[in-house]
């Protein structure tokens, strides 16, 4: 098996736009949780978000592909945007590079339609009584629609966009496993470079679910926040006065490659990337197992296959949703696993800065993972002032920690029982 680096990162997160900006927030413990400003939510049960702010794709895309813009959705462009960034930062001239051996993994979930799109030939359909009449959908509404408007709502057009850019001719996947495939996108894209199948592969995910009925079903759900704070104290993971997730918007994208060729052509290396665990609960649909066996499984398998003992992880970047149900069982995941020693391991959650950015959750905190080992700095977990007696472990609350972190583990769990963890290790 050939050894994997990170070469080169891009993020587009609601607290900034760029590696730096983002890591710069992150590290000063910034939050990007507002209020809603892509639309009317006045009268929406939750009224924050972490949107992307002033997000303008055009420095991030070559002219030739503009008229591709039509057909991206908001979270293709992200991914876009962030591919654009990863490759400026590794260094790569991808145009020398055999297309072949390029390849691109991303997470990502449901792409909402825009209503302004489908709203007036719906309007025009509808009957005096409220309900679709079928038939005259059928008769007026296909001349009314754009006929490549569908492609703007497939799951795989990031990866699409990214390979058509990029002109990535290697392996091409989408992973959609709710809050997990940004995780997973970057592990499958790891073990694509160790086995050979490629020598370059551009991994992470996008996602952007700041939609009025999105939003709706969210709150229907329960998962969301209404608490009555300032914003930016919304997100508030494994503190006691947590009520629910801020739902996000944004891309990660890591450049994975071989080590030698990065070492040969005198790339920055960020981290070593050296297991991936995925599990699923087969407890239930919409709550994690409060035994938390599924997550345990997925931390414990990724260092099974990275070789590495429990006792030699240094920091965790953890999944954190600020969920009442989530924490407790990521906290009993870590017990599981890391038993007398997870007291003294430290564990933050770069949501309650950038908010759940599901599919892209993954990604952007593989980014900030691979960042920590890289910098020697644990972002915090802000709006700790609570104590929680079911969370008590070291969150790294809410001011950054200097520390030289030679390995970590970055966790995700997703809605259906979904598991996923990386585990990278400092680059010497």
């Amino acid at each position: 098996m050939r050894r994997v680096v990170v070469s080169g990162i891009g993020v587009v997160a609601p607290n900034g736009i760029g590696r730096e900006s983002f890591w710069k927030a992150c590290v000063n413990g910034r939050s990007g949780v507002r209020a809603i400003s892509n639309f009317d939510a006045s009268s929406h049960p939750v009224r924050v978000a972490a949107e992307v702010p002033d997000f303008d794709l055009s420095p991030y895309i070559p002219v030739a592909h503009r008229k591709s813009l039509k057909i991206m959705g908001r979270a293709a462009r992200f991914g876009v945007a962030a591919a654009g960034m990863a490759v400026q930062d590794s260094g790569l001239d991808l145009n020398k590079e055999d297309p072949e051996r390029i390849g691109v993994v991303m997470g990502t979930g449901i792409v909402p339609m825009d209503l302004p799109d489908i709203a007036p030939i719906l309007a025009e359909a509808c009957q005096e009584n409220g309900k679709l009449d079928v038939a005259r959908l059928g008769q007026r509404g296909s001349s009314a629609l754009f006929p490549l408007w569908i492609l703007k709502y497939l799951p795989n057009m990031t990866a699409a966009h990214i390979s058509l850019i990029h002109n990535a001719q290697g392996p091409n996947n989408t992973i959609v496993t709710a809050c997990a495939a940004g995780t997973q996108a970057v592990g499958e894209a790891f073990r694509l470079i160790a086995r050979g199948d490629a020598d370059i592969a551009m991994a992470g995910g996008a996602d952007s679910r700041l939609d009025p009925l999105l939003l709706l079903a969210y709150s229907a759900l329960g998962a969301l926040s209404r608490a009555a704070r300032a914003p930016e104290e919304v997100s508030r993971p494994f503190d006691g006065g947590r009520d629910g997730f801020v739902l996000g918007e944004g891309a990660g994208l890591l450049i994975l490659e071989e080590l030698e060729r990065a070492k040969k052509r005198g790339a920055t290396i960020y981290a070593e990337v050296l297991g991936l665990g995925s599990s699923f609960d087969a407890y239930a649909v919409t709550k994690p197992d409060p035994e938390a066996g599924g997550a345990a499984r997925a931390i414990k398998w990724a260092l099974d296959e990275a070789k590495i003992d429990p006792s030699d992880v240094d920091y965790i970047n953890a999944h954190g949703t600020s969920t009442r149900l989530n924490d407790q069982m990521e906290t009993m995941a870590v017990k599981r696993v890391f038993g007398e020693g997870a007291k003294a391991l430290p564990l933050s959650s770069i949501k309650s800065m950038v908010g759940h950015l599901i599919g892209a959750a993954g990604a952007v905190e593989a980014a900030a993972l691979a960042l920590t080992l890289h910098d020697g700095v644990l972002p915090p977990t802000i709006n700790q002032t609570q104590p929680d007696p079911d969370c008590d472990l070291d969150y790294v609350p809410n001011c950054a920690r200097p520390m030289r972190v030679r390995t970590g583990v970055s966790t995700s769990f997703g809605f259906g029982g979904q598991n996923a963890a990386l585990v990278m290790r400092q680059f010497k």
